[in-house]
This record gives C-alpha cells, sequence and structure tokens, in this order.
C-alpha cells in the first residue's frame, strides 16, 4: 500500500461468509476467488446474488453505526456483507473503484451498489429496508465488487482505494 491519504485507505473490520443466507458471520479470513470468497454461498444465487460482478458484498461500519442511530438492528455481516470495512471515505466511492486488499496483492473493483431486499428486513424497524436502498440513502449503501485478482483476504488487512481504471 502506498497512501496514507485519509478516507482513501481503512482496513478489514470483519471477513463474513455462510452458506445461504444472513447473518453471514466472522472468520478470521478466507481465500477471495473470481466468483467469491471459500466458504461463503448465497440463498438466492445468480442472477440474484453471485457471478462476476456481484462476487463480494462490501459495507463499512461506519454506515452500519448510522443505520443503528436510526434505531435498526446494525452489525457487520447482518445485512450480507462479506467485507466489513472501516475508515474509508463511503459516499466518495464510485463504481470502477478499485480496493487493493492486505499483502497477498488480492485487488477488487466496485461495481454496483447493492439494492436491498425482503431477507434482511427483518433488521429494520418496520422492515424498511429503504434504509440502506442506494437511491435514498447512497452513502449507506452497500456495493458489489468483481475480483480483479484473486488472494488472500483477513480481518485487520489494509485497504487502499485506487482511482477507476480508464
Amino acid at each position: 500500500m502506498s497512501s496514507t491519504v485519509p478516507g482513501r485507505t481503512g482496513r478489514v473490520h470483519q471477513v463474513n461468509v455462510s452458506s445461504g443466507g444472513v447473518p453471514k458471520l466472522p472468520v478470521l479470513g478466507t481465500q477471495v476467488r473470481r466468483l467469491g470468497l471459500d466458504g461463503d454461498g448465497h440463498a438466492e444465487p445468480e442472477p440474484v446474488h453471485g457471478g462476476e460482478l456481484q462476487a463480494v458484498s462490501i459495507y463499512c461500519v461506519e454506515a452500519l453505526a448510522r443505520v443503528a442511530a436510526d434505531g435498526h438492528c446494525a452489525f457487520p455481516g447482518a445485512y450480507g456483507e462479506n467485507l466489513t470495512l472501516e475508515g474509508l471515505d463511503w459516499p466518495a466511492l464510485g463504481p470502477g473503484d478499485r480496493l487493493a486488499i492486505g499483502d497477498g496483492g488480492l485487488l477488487l473493483e466496485l461495481t454496483k451498489h447493492t439494492a436491498p431486499c425482503q431477507t434482511i428486513a427483518h433488521w429494520f424497524v418496520d422492515r424498511q429496508i429503504a434504509r440502506i436502498s442506494p437511491k435514498i440513502h447512497p452513502e449507506d449503501a452497500r456495493w458489489y465488487a468483481r475480483v480483479i485478482v484473486e488472494g488472500p483476504v483477513a480481518a485487520g488487512d489494509a485497504v487502499e482505494v485506487l482511482p477507476a481504471s480508464g
């Protein structure tokens, strides 16, 4: 990692997997492959979840804190994200931004925001999943990413935001 620009560097707070469904539970680390994390599955596979453009779901602890402050149940893995990050300027991220993670060469590219679904509605007061909708609260929406370079990921790994590729 070459940069220490505030908001462009952070760390992996938690790595989350499940055999399918939510919440995804913490693991110390795993391998990220072209189609997702080893040990992770989806209750609703492609085209809903998974595939090359939706291989990894990403969220941040700062957004979780804002959602929790509104009275909703919010904790790492609750909304189905694989990687819960911290320290990044979440609202400044955009499609094409790349995340260099750890020292093992893992490189992800953000593809699109993740729309909330009814599977996670039980975590929200009055099932108000729109609280993390990219259309209403883009600053608190999750991201999907594709895997540019496979590699390991673990809690505590450094994360650096790289500019979108040309």
